[in-house]
Parts: structure tokens; sequence; C-alpha cells
């Protein structure tokens, strides 16, 4: 297994690790931030969240060597409160969470993540669960596949590739990705076959979205991680499309000018209390030096909070 952690110097950089802290890395995946984090530490903690089994395991193995300053956990960030709950922590110093689907994912072909093999449709983060794409594509309803497309995916033919994928399955369920792609290409025009951007991306995308209730924990991230942190703590956010981008933007632009009240009352009445403020003004992206060594680097967008 090997994945290529996304920007690695701009993360340790920016959570000012202290070597007595406690850290959480949220999405843990094969352990490459966990472990730059860790070898700031020195008698602090780190909490490495992921639901996958397989990226727990390799994770396991490559910082067995830090004993335990590395407590390995199987759960989703969503549930950032209840499992800090579970360990007895109150605050912590810092937070990462990276909302890409790793390398070894992407190129393990069973499961069902890319589209660029033929696959059994799966998408699933966590093996365990009970929703897969299979299921998505084949039981739910033309309105509720036009809806994810739309929300998900930003899929301008939402409607046209929810209404072929609804066909299809008249005839047999839609069993692979291969098929799947080939359903979104059969409804989209020449034009849009010629765009630089496969044309499967939003949509699969969309997909591991509804699978995943990615933007489900997010959402509960956010609204937790601001009061988990010490003063002075960091939240990074690392995201790869705009839909998400947008989300942790919001978040933080909400508890930083949350204050409702009109411009001409001298103090504050609606009773908005700041707890975040952005550290840099734009987001933090890839160097091209990066980008040439990891590709998949290229839409990474890093968003930095402070708790104040």
């Amino acid at each position: 297994m090997r994945h290529v952690s996304v920007l690695l110097q701009e993360c340790v950089r920016y959570l000012e690790i202290d070597p007595e802290g406690v850290y959480v890395d949220g999405t843990l995946g094969l352990g490459g931030h966990s472990e730059a984090i860790l070898e700031k530490l020195n008698g602090g903690l780190l909490v490495g969240i992921d639901r996958d089994d397989r990226a727990l395991a390799f994770a396991g193995e490559r910082l067995a060597r830090f004993g335990a300053r590395a407590k390995l956990i199987k759960g989703n960030f969503g549930d950032l409160g209840d499992i800090l709950d579970g360990l007895g922590i109150e605050k912590v110093n810092g937070m990462l969470f990276d909302l890409g689907v790793s390398s070894p994912q992407l190129d393990d072909r069973t499961r069902g993540f890319s589209y660029m093999q033929d696959a059994p449709l799966d998408m699933r983060m966590d093996e365990t669960a009970p929703l897969t794409a299979r299921d998505i594509l084949n039981t739910w309803s033309e309105a509720e596949l036009r809806s994810i497309f739309w929300r998900y995916g930003e899929e301008r033919y939402a409607g046209r590739i929810a209404e072929a994928v609804v066909k299809a399955r008249e005839d047999g369920p839609v069993e692979t990705t291969g098929q799947f792609v080939q359903i979104i290409r059969s409804t989209m025009p020449a034009a849009a076959l010629r765009e630089k951007q496969h044309p499967a991306k939003r949509c699969f995308q969309a997909v591991r979205i509804a699978v995943n209730d990615e933007l489900g924990a997010l959402e509960r991230m956010l609204d937790t991680a601001p009061d988990r942190l010490v003063t002075g703590g960091r939240l990074l956010v690392i995201s790869f499309h705009s839909l998400e981008d947008r989300i942790v933007k919001e978040a933080i632009r909400k508890r930083e000018n949350g204050c409702i009240c009109p411009p001409e009352f001298p103090v504050c009445t609606c009773g908005f209390v700041k707890t975040l403020k952005s550290v840099t003004r734009k987001p933090v992206i890839p160097s091209g030096e990066e980008i040439a060594e990891n590709p998949r680097a290229r839409s990474a967008r890093l968003r930095i909070a402070e708790k104040v």
C-alpha cells in the first residue's frame, strides 16, 4: 500500500504542534499525516480515526513504533464528540481532517471507487456498512438519484443520467462501475464527452458521498470540533471538491462572523459568541512541485481555523 499524504508539511506547520499536546487525525488513512504529527510529540497523544479496517491495520503497523502515543480508533469522524468522550478526552490541541479518498482505495478495483476500471459497485469506506453503491443505483427512485447527482456531484446532466439509470435497470441490475460509466456516457452530448474532466467523475463523487453519508459526517464534525479545541488550538480540513470546501468555509465564517445584529447596534445583543478565526485569508493549495509528484493533489484545498 502506498499513499502520498497531501499538503503534509503545510499541515504540520499550521498545526503548531505542542510536543505535550493531544491531536486528532480524524481521517487516519495509511497514517502519513499521523506519523508526521507523532514525530513532533514528546509525551503527547495522537488519536487516529478511520472507518476502513484495511487502513487501520496498515496504519497500526506503521505507527507501532510510537507505542501508547498513538491511539487508533475505528469510527466515523462525524461522531468526534462521542469518540473523545469514550477516551476520557475533553479538549485537544489540534485536529486534522483529510476528506479525500486514499490512493489504495482508488487503486483497489474491489472497492469500486474508481471510474477508471471495471469493478463491483461498492464505494464503502467501512466495508461492514450495509449500504453500497449498487444498492443506491438499483433501488433509489429516479427523483432521489437526480437529487444526489445534482446536490453532491453538481452534475448538470443529473436528470438525464438518473432517467438512464432507471431505464437500464429494467433489463437487470446495474452491477459494475463499468456499466455505470457507460450509462453516464450514453446520456451526454458529444461536447461534454470531450471535456478534460472524465464524464463520470461527478456522479461517482455523488454516489460515494451518499453511500458514506460524507456530508452529514462533515457537518456533525464541524458542529462539534470548535468546542473540543483548547483556546489557540487549530482545526485543519483538506477538501477536494467545491461542495465540501464551501461547507467548511461557511462553517468557519459563521463562527467568526455570525452576529446578526443590525450594523447600527453598538454592541451585540443576539448572543453570538465568536469561537473560530481563519488563520489564512485563502485556502492553502499544493505547490507545483507537489502536484508534479502527486497529480491527485491538484484539487486539494486546506482551510485552517483557530479557536478563540
